[in-house]
């Protein structure tokens, strides 16, 4: 089961995200595991570094959890 990982808007840039959650520590090793083919998206394989992620998204590393986008909670919602 996958981590959620909350955002504050509606969408995030993979490698934005990939930094956030913390599966990459910077951000050209964000780009390096993207374009090397070690990330999936939903399954399916992503090699573009700024693909927008929307809530409910799961995103994955070659021997990591997988985590999940999120919607950060807002008082009083």
């Amino acid at each position: 089961m996958p981590t959620d990982v909350s955002i504050r808007d509606e969408s995030i840039e993979l490698d934005k995200f990939l930094k956030l959650s913390g599966l990459c520590d910077t951000g050209g090793q964000a780009k390096y595991v993207v374009q090397s083919g070690f990330v999936t998206v939903n399954g399916e394989p992503e090699e573009r570094r700024r693909r927008k992620l929307v809530i409910g998204d799961v995103v994955a590393i070659e021997g990591a959890d997988p985590v999940r986008v999120a919607r950060r909670e807002t008082p009083g919602s």
